[in-house]
């Protein structure tokens, strides 16, 4: 079997369930780990028997790099992903993509350029619980979508420095929207505000709206002193309730209460599998650069209806 040469940019919390997971498809060969904490880029290669390095520039020039994952802080995607889209190495870049919109523009236009695979992490598209949602829904099972309302909420995380809960939770259930609905949302009204933390907003509540009056609710925070993943589905004959983290279903309609049962896998490893599958077999990703691009404008402009207090339009056919 072919395999794909990687390796991971930032071995944070996050950054080394990467490398664990390249290090066990039979898709992927982890060559190098990189972190600005140079310990803890070593204990990491000492683990897993390869290369540390400090600078991401070094690590770029090793000819052996087929692709990398980014994932450190988001004020740093956007100069990482420089240093390796202009190594024409492909990329997948955990998300939000960037901290703002014009610097996600700015890697989506330069992938492009270079002909390289961009991929954006957003690991729900690849959660079985997801996947199973979205095959009811497309075979009839609730009827005509209405509305999908995402709720996920926990304390707040302390990987966390550099964006609030809108751009780190609530993105995941944009993204999610946007692809249960395969349209992009007309407008949104959000509401957010800071109770714990000073510097970013600790909770949102937003809605999005899409054409034909269909609906998106979305509630994160930071406050809530237990960890909630769910979706609630709404159809014109029945509902379809999911739970992220055991990934199980509940179907109900008129007449019966259902819970289709389907296997339980790790999202990560399915997303990471079809990163390295794409570049491979040169198929384009599940969820693309523009993808990425696409929910960080939604989110920005979730900000932008809390800070005027008042509904954005949102115009993403030409983005």
């Amino acid at each position: 079997m072919k395999t794909l040469n990687v390796a991971v940019i930032g071995v944070g919390f996050w950054g080394k369930n990467h490398v664990r997971v390249f290090n066990e498809l039979p898709e992927t060969n982890l060559v190098a780990v990189c972190d600005q904490d140079i310990k803890r880029a070593e204990e990491v290669a000492k683990i897993y028997e390869v290369e540390a390095y400090k600078d991401s520039h070094d690590l770029m020039q090793c000819e052996d790099i087929d692709a990398a994952s980014i994932c450190t802080w988001t004020t740093t995607h956007s100069t990482e992903a420089k240093k390796v889209l202009s190594a024409r190495k492909h990329i997948l870049v955990e998300k939000p993509l960037a901290n703002t919109v014009e610097d996600a523009r700015r890697i989506v236009s330069s992938a492009t350029k270079q002909d390289t695979h961009l991929m954006v992490g957003f690991i729900e598209r690849f959660n079985p619980g997801v996947q199973k949602a979205k095959e009811l829904l497309a075979n009839g099972k609730i009827g005509e979508l209405v509305s999908a309302s995402g709720k996920r909420v926990s304390q707040w995380p302390e990987r966390i420095g550099d964006v609030g809960v809108v751009k780190d939770y609530a993105i995941h259930e944009i993204d999610i929207v946007r692809s249960i609905f395969e349209t992009d949302p007309i407008v949104v009204y959000a509401q957010a505000g800071k109770l714990k933390h000073r510097k970013y907003e600790d909770y949102v509540q937003m809605m999005l709206t899409f054409k034909k009056i269909k609906t998106a609710f979305i509630e994160a925070n930071w406050l809530t002193p237990y960890k909630i993943r769910d979706l609630t589905l709404v159809g014109s004959q029945g509902t379809m309730s999911l739970n992220y983290l055991t990934q199980e279903i509940t179907l109900e309609t008129e007449k019966e209460t259902l819970k289709p049962r389907h296997r339980w896998e790790e999202p990560l490893k399915l997303e990471l599998q079809h990163f390295a599958r794409s570049i491979l077999n040169d198929t384009p990703p599940k969820v693309s650069g523009v993808d990425g691009l696409k929910a960080l404008i939604i989110a920005e402009a979730a900000l932008k209806s809390s800070s005027l207090g008042c509904t954005v339009k949102l115009n993403l056919n030409e983005v």
